[in-house]
Formats: structure tokens, sequence, C-alpha cells
């Protein structure tokens, strides 16, 4: 290890490096550009805010990973990634924000460098990251070379979490946990929403238990009333009312490895309606929680939650889940597995899910939600641990 302020041991990513090579080997790859924040960071370590521009790391079946990025940025990899220097290979801000050139121009020739001007070259083209410009430029740039979609080869590699990953994701658990229960206690009629928010900012970074908070990779979402209906609304400068619910998505994260846990507000006496579904919630996500059994198939846990919905007469078409772990924005899945009736993914100990079975009505929403680890016996273990139900406030 080179750099003082890496997260993991040397063995750890040495199993990353070596997993990730087995699946570039059954790809036929023979380099592999990895761009998501996410992937770079699993496999080196690196962490920065510095994806705006483009920046990634390549994988060769041989010798360590070799970061690229904007020159001003490899301080930043010096820092926080355990590459040898030979390994840091940056470009000048020329190519940055340029109508003439583009960083994937400087990418091509050092591909060409490493011998790789007619290799099979495999490139994550489903990825927020990766753009329309940097895939075409790659092309003109490498006529030789055989550009292959490989969206997703490191994500499925992320799936199975060591030791020390879940131990980052218990200790986000216990930030996710403050930033909830904070939620709950100041929320009341007349609190304007960004004040609510600005606390529950000062929770996750502040941290828990000695341990600092991280950015979340998505903000805080905590819509009220009707804007509940939509799942994906931030906050704004109303205050919140009496006859309303305010659901709370949010997540503990500590160096960068994020815990999602979601609760619900009702300020006032809750409608009938709205009983009778945290009700169905309630038992759909425990049924859930039982079949997520390794062994047991991702589909199981969707088909155990819809059964007390089904019987509540509440329809829900929308997955229920997603893989967690090492994030950046603007979103904190993985991209692999989706908790849902058709998903046959056997489940293996190890897997860590949001396991999210949130309900949106025409006028209001509920979400009451658990991060998860399959166990290698027994169902599920939850990170967080706060009461599964909607917290009424009169």
């Amino acid at each position: 290890m080179k750099a003082s302020n890496v997260p993991f041991s040397a063995a750890e990513y040495e199993r990353r490096i070596a997993l990730t090579r087995a699946a570039m080997a059954r790809a036929g790859l023979d380099a592999l550009f990895v761009e998501d924040p996410s992937n770079k960071s699993w496999l080196t370590g690196y962490d920065g805010w510095s994806f705006y521009v483009h920046q990634g790391v390549i994988l060769t079946h041989e010798g360590a990973p070799i970061w690229w990025g904007r020159n001003m940025d490899a301080n930043g990899a010096r820092r926080t990634a355990w590459l040898p220097e030979d390994n840091l290979r940056p470009y000048g801000d020329q190519y940055v924000q340029s109508t003439e050139h583009h960083p994937m121009q400087h990418l091509a020739d050092l591909l060409k460098e490493m011998g790789l001007e007619a290799g099979r070259i495999g490139v994550e083209m489903d990825n927020y990251y990766f753009s329309a410009k940097a895939y075409t430029t790659l092309l003109t740039e490498l006529p030789k070379a055989t550009i292959v979609d490989a969206t997703g080869l490191v994500n499925w590699q992320r799936g199975i979490k060591s030791g020390e990953e879940i131990a980052f994701m218990r200790k986000a658990a216990r930030i996710a946990e403050k930033m909830v229960d904070g939620a709950v206690e100041r929320a009341r009629p007349g609190l304007r929403k960004n004040e609510l928010v600005a606390e529950i900012y000062r929770d996750a970074i502040m941290g828990a238990d000695g341990n600092w908070g991280d950015y979340p990779a998505i903000v805080p979402m905590c819509p009220s009333g009707a804007d509940a209906s939509a799942p994906h609304i931030t906050w704004n400068g109303e205050e919140l009312q009496n006859d309303q619910c305010t659901f709370f998505e949010l997540a503990g994260v500590f160096r960068r490895y994020h815990t999602p846990f979601c609760r619900t507000v009702y300020l006032g006496t809750p409608p009938d309606a709205m009983k009778r579904a945290e009700g169905a919630l309630v038992e759909g996500l425990e049924s859930g929680l039982e079949a997520a059994r390794a062994g047991n198939q991702a589909r199981d846990i969707a088909r155990a939650l819809a059964a007390p919905l089904e019987r509540a007469g509440i329809e829900r078409g929308a997955r229920c889940g997603y893989p967690i772990g090492l994030s950046y924005p603007p979103d904190w899945g993985e991209r692999t597995i989706s908790l849902r009736d058709v998903d046959e993914t056997v489940l293996q100990p190890g897997m860590t899910f949001h396991f999210m079975p949130g309900i949106w009505a025409d006028t209001w929403g509920l979400e009451i939600t658990e991060s998860i680890l399959i166990t290698e016996n027994g169902p599920a273990e939850t990170f967080c641990n706060r009461p599964r139900k909607l917290f009424v406030k009169d």
C-alpha cells in the first residue's frame, strides 16, 4: 500500500482484482476501461469529486491497474489509491471541456502505448459517466481495436461483500439510525422543510459512535402530502402541516459505503386507508425478510412482499429492492440484481440489499424499508434496528 488513506487491506484489493480478471477472461477481454467512480474506487481506493470530467481505471491481466484522469486530480490518486506512481497516467487541461480535443484521444494513445491498439477492450457503455462522444472518439482513434460493451462487469463482482465491507456498512447503519431518529423527533407543524433537511445533513456528516459521516449518493427525499405520491421529490421551503405524512428516504454513509433507511411520519390522525396500507406493508416486509435466505431467489423476496399487499387490495408493480454498498452520485444502488418477481438470481451469503417496499398512492406516500444482509443460515439480518411502523405525531 502506498497511500496512507486507503480504506481496505492489500488482500481485499487483491481479491477484487482477481474476481474482475476472471470475469474479463470469461468475456474474452484483453483490457477493461472502467469509468464508473464506484467501480474505480472499489478496484483502487481512489476517492474524489472529480467524476465530472473523464477519468477511469485501466485493468489488464497483469500488473496493477492504471489510474487515468485529469492532471490536477493525480495528487488525489496519490493520496487515496494504492497504486504505484508509474501507474498514474494523467492528461493535461487542454483536453478538458474543449471543442478541439477530447480526453479519449489521450486515452487511446495510452492504450496504444500499452500494446492494445488492436486489443479487445471492454467499456461501460450504459453508464452515467461514459458518454456517446467518448465512445465514438475511441472508435475513431482505435480503428483496429474491438470495443466491447462491458457494462456491469465490475458491478457484478461487487455483489458479495467481504467482512471489511460489511463492517463499513454497519457503521453507516448507525449513522442512518441517527438521521431517521432526528427526522422523526424534529418533524412538527410549522417547521420548514429546508430547516429540517439542514439538521438531517448535520446528523449525516457528524456521524455516529465516533465514525464520521460521508455525503450520500442521493440527496434526502422527503415529500409531504400529495407530493409524497411522487417517490423522488426533494425538499423545499414550505412548512410541514397537520394531517399530512412525510416520508424520509435517507442513507447513512461511511467511506462511501451506504446503508439506506426509510421511515414515514404522519402529523395528526392518519386516514384508515393509510393505516391498512401500513399493516399490509409491514406484514409484507417481514415476510420478505423471512424469504431473504441464502439459496432462495431474488424473486422470492418480491413475491413474499406482494402476497399481503394483494390481500389488502394494493397493487404494486415496481421492483422492491436492489443491491447496495459503495456508491457515488447519482445513485446508491449497484445496478445488477432487482428484487422483483422475475429475477431468478440466487441469493448468497454476503449479499446486501435495500429492501424497499414503498407505496405511492394518489394523495400520499408511505415508505418503511430495511437494508439487509443475506446470512449463512436463516432469514436476512437488518443493518438498522428501529420499529417498522408509521410514526404518528398528534
